[in-house]
């Protein structure tokens, strides 16, 4: 993952295999001051791809998280689960 003007930009697969580095990292990222995470390079993903988001809006904790373009699949998961205003 990379920062880039406030936006982390996630790409690659979003699933179990690469949650813990993803979780580090995008922790490291919203620390860092990202205020909004880009999935438009995001390629397979599976339900810890919700997990990780959420657990991004909890570290931005008071301050306002964004995710961009985001990808159909994921916002289907995300109705499926009942969470789809997160998103």
């Amino acid at each position: 993952m990379r920062v880039e003007a406030g936006v982390g930009i996630l790409e690659g697969d979003m699933v179990l295999d690469s949650a813990t580095r993803l979780l580090a990292e995008g922790e490291a990222a919203i620390d860092a001051g990202a205020k909004a995470f880009d999935l438009s390079g995001v390629g397979r993903l599976d339900s810890s791809a919700l997990s990780l988001l959420l657990a991004f809006k909890r570290r931005a904790a008071a301050n306002a998280l964004q995710f961009r373009n985001v990808p159909e699949s994921l916002s289907s998961l995300a109705r499926l689960y009942g969470i789809d205003d997160q998103f």
